[in-house]
């Protein structure tokens, strides 16, 4: 039986959860009226069917398979819960609460609900890849999407403005908050829901990726007393992680750290952490305005959006404070040119900006399953070009143990520049060849990282393959 063979619709999938779908080794694989027919290696068919008949409160069929089938279906169709407080939850009979709890114990990041002319259906972001996890009759929908719109104080009567709101979830013995957001399309509401983590207690600078030498340089930079440290990415690239583990090295109860975030994603004890509220007039730039007069040592700002925020954080530095923000680009030196684009004069990007760190997220090649290939000069980019002494490479294969993906966790990758006198006085007279200053300095690019990766057979080509194409 060839690989995608294995998968079953989402439509089968939710006949059954994932812990009776290994509790007692079934699959669905069909149903025919009212009769479910399940495939399982079970060698006792009467017991189970009989259990099974009173459980799932249907007629069921039973077909016997090989246990290397079954482990296939169910490693392929099914994820069991990583999130241990949340592993002994109880069952529900609340669809949409069901969908939440399991969503934030298989450690999903996102839940879309998306609409369509025939279907809606659920889909739930894992390691950075959208998968499709429930389908939801069409007459269905609306009163899903008014549950979720009333738990997060949204007007159910407007259905043509998007909306954004938040929802506090505490159900048997779990606690999380859900940022919530309704964009109008063709067929309905499409609703996009952003699971926060309030536990911070597993970041760390160590684990995120960092080489030694970057996680010196890294280090060496954020111990300044004052100055503004940028880090960039596109969204989903792990920017306001990288951000909670810095304060959190930072946090040492000497030091006033301010925070103004949208929304806070983690909560940090001893960190004074703001939610933005633009609605009633507090955006990043009012909030940095009144931050100074808090007595701060450290601020740390969700996003440099606009020239007004950027002038701010600007200001925050020259008088004394360290200053930590995201901004939406593709590299470090793309950075400084953003904010020389917003109208921030160069001579105060130069005087102020410590560092300037790019970062991307790569899946991780399964250690079980990935197999080793010659690297071919067809593989890579044509504008890319094929690497020096890069002679062999790992491809994702899949296996039980990565779901049959082939990828299993993700990683970080880092573009430290740090800004030294005589890139000072490159950004003030806005001259500098990029490229031969990287490789004067032996500063390692996102690309040459990448490709670090690939030697070292943590990533594959083909993941990081759109980053070597830019």
């Amino acid at each position: 039986m060839k690989k995608n063979e294995y998968h079953i619709s989402p439509q089968l999938q939710q006949c059954i959860s994932a812990e009776q779908a290994f509790h007692y080794r079934i699959v669905p694989v069909s149903k025919i009226g009212d009769n479910l027919v399940l495939k399982t290696d079970s060698e006792s068919l009467d017991a189970l069917l009989t259990e099974l008949s009173i459980v799932l409160d249907t007629e069921v069929t039973l077909e016997l398979c090989e246990k290397d089938e079954m482990q296939q279906y169910l490693t392929t169709n099914y994820r069991q819960r990583t999130n241990t407080d949340v592993s002994q939850l109880g069952h529900t009979n609340d669809f949409l609460e069901k969908i939440l709890l399991e969503a934030k114990a298989i450690g999903s990041s996102d839940i879309h609900f998306e609409p369509y002319e025939q279907k809606s259906r659920v889909r739930l972001r894992l390691d950075g890849k959208l998968l499709e996890y429930y389908s939801i009759p069409l007459k269905d929908y609306p009163t899903i999407v008014n549950k979720i719109k009333i738990r997060a104080n949204l007007d159910i009567s407007e259905k043509r403005l998007p909306q954004d709101g938040r929802i506090t979830v505490k159900s048997y013995g779990a606690e999380f908050d859900i940022r919530v957001s309704s964009l109008p399309t063709l067929y309905g509401e499409k609703l996009v829901l952003r699971i926060l983590n309030r536990d911070s207690g597993n970041i760390a600078l160590e684990s995120l990726g960092f080489n030694n030498k970057e996680l010196k340089r890294f280090r060496e930079n954020i111990k300044k007393p004052n100055g503004i440290i940028l880090i960039s990415g596109p969204t989903g690239s792990g920017k306001t992680t990288t951000l909670y583990a810095t304060l959190k090295q930072l946090n040492d109860g000497a030091t006033n750290i301010l925070t103004i975030e949208d929304p806070i994603e983690y909560t940090l004890e001893g960190v004074n952490q703001v939610q933005l509220k633009e609605n009633i007039g507090m955006d990043f730039a009012s909030a940095l305005r009144t931050f100074l007069r808090q007595d701060p040592d450290i601020i740390m700002v969700g996003e440099i959006r606009d020239v007004k925020t950027a002038n701010m954080a600007i200001r925050a530095a020259l008088t004394g404070h360290l200053v930590l923000s995201t901004i939406h680009t593709n590299s470090s030196w793309a950075t400084i040119s953003r904010l020389i684009d917003m109208g921030v004069p160069p001579f105060l990007i130069a005087s102020t900006l410590n560092m300037s760190v790019a970062q991307r997220l790569v899946r991780k090649l399964c250690n079980q399953c990935k197999q080793r290939e010659k690297v071919e000069k067809s593989l890579f980019p044509a504008n890319f070009g094929m690497p020096k002494k890069l002679e062999h490479h790992y491809v994702a294969v899949g296996c039980h143990d990565c779901h049959h993906t082939g990828y299993q966790g993700r990683k970080a990758i880092y573009e430290i520049l740090p800004v030294g006198k005589d890139l000072e006085s490159s950004i003030k007279s806005n001259s500098l060849e990029i490229d031969g200053y990287f490789r004067e300095h032996q500063i390692p690019t996102l690309k040459s990282n990448a490709i670090d990766l690939i030697q070292q057979g943590i990533t594959s080509i083909e993941e990081v393959y759109a980053l070597l194409s830019t």
